[in-house]
């Protein structure tokens, strides 16, 4: 499905479900962690807590806060989306992200995923090709608190003033891994993202790069995301 209808579907579908209770975001945070992330396979507890406190619906259009909650992605703008819950958990929890550990996010959207990481006590740093976007989610991250650094740039070359990193999480799906965000990976580092030749439908990968520099992948599951553009993807 061309990336162009489906965003117009999710668009549909978060404006015919019943919105939320106004101002009831707590409770439905609160249900959010218990039933859709909880009740499934995400444990660690600092995701959870992290999950339980960052005010999803801060990183939606104004029209969309009473889904900000629900099970589904949301459009953001610019043909971007900010991911689904418990796909934000899962990466995250995928990453093993720790207090003090230094991670690089690869687009930034919305700003919500940097939110969740910095909330689990990580220094993050994030990438944003779109400049509109890198805009608002760093005017949104300072009003809210959040201590992320934002540039814009082609995310296909990480941050390499900034590297090494403990984790990198890219947020838009590659058709093949970045060699320079492997290359920007600490040794014992873990980087997670969305791979695949066919728009939309992609395969999530864990890339382990061991204590001796030794890389490893493993598909963990499908998923669909939006492409990640420039550099290393332009003739692939």
């Amino acid at each position: 499905m061309p990336m162009r209808v489906l965003l117009g579907c999710l668009l549909l579908l978060a404006l015919a479900l019943p919105a939320q209770g106004a101002g009831d975001y707590d409770a439905a945070r609160r249900q959010m962690v218990a039933r859709q992330l909880a009740a499934r396979d995400i444990s660690d507890q600092r995701v959870l807590a992290a999950m339980g406190r960052v005010p999803r619906h801060e990183f939606v259009p104004d029209n969309m806060r009473g889904q900000a909650y629900n099970d589904h992605p949301l459009p953001i703008g610019q043909g971007q989306t900010i991911s689904q819950p418990y796909i934000v958990a899962f990466m995250s929890q995928a990453v093993r992200v720790k207090p003090g550990d230094k991670v690089l996010e690869i687009g930034t959207g919305s700003g919500y995923q940097a939110a969740v990481l910095a909330a689990m006590g990580a220094k993050v740093y994030s990438v944003e090709i779109i400049p509109e976007l890198a805009a608002q989610a760093e005017a949104r991250l300072k009003r809210l608190g959040y201590a992320v650094r934002v540039k814009v740039g082609d995310g296909n070359f990480g941050w390499p003033q900034q590297a090494p990193f403990d984790a990198i999480l890219v947020t838009a799906a590659a058709k093949r891994i970045p060699p320079k965000l492997v290359e920007q990976l600490k040794p014992g580092g873990r980087m997670i993202l969305p791979v695949g030749q066919e728009s939309w439908a992609e395969e999530l990968v864990l890339v382990v790069k061991d204590a001796q520099g030794k890389v490893s992948q493993h598909s963990l599951m499908a998923v669909r995301f939006v492409p990640l553009v420039g550099g290393d993807q332009k003739n692939q």
